[in-house]
């Protein structure tokens, strides 16, 4: 199965041109004190560097990253730094909204069931009085509480609390998928620097 239409969804993907005298090996020497960091492991051959993050800490600037390739390409214009990254965290917020929505529609079918049997039960029961007073208690009555009220049908339950979240993953996958691009490009930039 071929993944490379839906990997977008959890793979960040970008490049960045290189200093015209820099060098594959000045650039990854720069690049290095990224991939040093606890929980990281990274493997270097030739142009193309691979690293993994297993725990990573949250002061880690690439925490948000499971995984990636960096490769520099050298072109007619240059050399350039391409990279994949990918995320779970990305994969997870994507995810999160559709396991809302289906707690949403699974909550509006029960809800159904509910009122169906509910409708049932009423026409099976004899009716009630209309005008059924509730008792007071004596001693309630002389400290000048509240007559008691009929009791509430109970409420439905709602969907709303489960769309509520479905939006707010959605708004979380969105604003840090652009994000998320965009400061690991930042950070490359830097890094690539010296500042």
């Amino acid at each position: 199965m071929n993944l490379h239409f839906i990997d977008w969804i959890w793979n960040i993907r970008g490049s960045l041109a290189l200093a015209p005298e820099q060098s594959s090996d000045d650039a990854f020497g720069r690049l290095d004190p990224l991939f040093r960091e606890t929980g990281t492991t990274h493997e270097r051959t030739n142009d193309m560097l691979t690293f993994r993050k297993q725990n990573q800490a949250a002061q880690d600037k690439m925490a948000t990253f499971d995984g990636g390739v960096l490769q520099i390409e050298h072109g007619m214009g240059g050399a350039v730094l391409r990279y994949r990254l990918a995320s779970r965290t990305l994969l997870l917020c994507f995810l999160a909204p559709l396991l809302f929505l289906a707690f949403a529609q699974l909550t509006i079918t029960i809800g159904k069931f509910e009122s169906a049997s509910t409708a049932a039960a009423e026409k099976s029961k004899k009716p009630e009085k209309a005008d059924t007073v509730l008792q007071q208690h004596p001693i309630d009555k002389a400290l000048g509480a509240p007559a008691p009220e009929k009791p509430k049908k109970k409420e439905k339950n709602s969907p709303t609390a489960a769309y509520v979240f479905a939006a707010l993953f959605a708004a979380l996958y969105l604003v840090g998928r652009i994000l998320e691009g965009r400061l690991v490009k930042s950070l490359f930039r830097k890094s690539l620097r010296g500042s």
